[in-house]
């Protein structure tokens, strides 16, 4: 993974973090990005922490008090962690195998169906990355749900939402294209925290 990622027309924080397997907060914090709504083309955003960072200096994890005796910082309290929503098949169509040997695309699941073929956002969120700039993805729609997580749908033939709106669980955001292999086909990811994980176990049963 290079240190560095100089930002292009059509990119987005999450599409970035989505591309290099990182967290959205640990990019906008080790870029003082704020809350990270804001990247513009040419940007150079660092893509891992600055030797300096407050995790790493020793100033940041040793408190004084005003006699000189180390004070012991008080735990944060623990956050409560956001449940998954709850999600639903994207597309119809069988399981076939993840092409994960494609340059770029991350660990999920193929779903083989018919070209055109509708695909559904599988929970309510807002499109945070509409277009074809990661490579092996083709057309990608990236859909934000909260905080934790995000769905990726790739492989598609049209896309039919753009960065900003707001989707509906259910609702036809693409229409299924094809794979670099000609196969008909969508590439679906969920990533918690921008980490990808297995679809399966979050998905409701279904017949293939």
């Amino acid at each position: 993974m290079p240190a560095q990622y100089t930002v292009k027309a059509g990119d987005s924080l999450y599409a970035i973090a989505h591309r290099y397997q990182l967290s959205t907060r640990d990019i906008a914090t080790w870029n003082r990005l704020g809350s990270g709504e804001l990247i513009f083309p040419g940007q150079v955003l660092r893509l891992t922490p600055p030797a300096n960072s407050a995790s790493s200096s020793p100033e940041a994890s040793r408190g004084t008090s005003s006699t000189g005796t180390a004070s012991r910082p008080k735990p944060a309290p623990t956050a409560p962690k956001t449940p998954p929503p709850t999600f639903i098949w994207p597309a119809d169509g069988t399981l076939a195998g993840s092409d994960n040997d494609i340059e770029g695309v991350g660990e999920g699941i193929d779903i083989k169906g018919k070209i055109g073929a509708p695909v559904r956002a599988a929970a309510a969120g807002r499109v945070v990355y509409s277009g074809d700039g990661l490579i092996g993805y083709g057309n990608l729609l990236i859909v934000k749900h909260s905080e934790r997580f995000l769905t990726a749908y790739g492989y598609n033939k049209t896309l039919l939402v753009k960065e900003g709106d707001s989707v509906a669980r259910g609702q036809t955001i693409a229409s299924m294209g094809r794979a670099p292999d000609r196969s008909v086909r969508l590439h679906f990811e969920i990533r918690d925290n921008g980490k990808p994980v297995d679809p399966a176990a979050y998905l409701p049963p279904r017949r293939r």
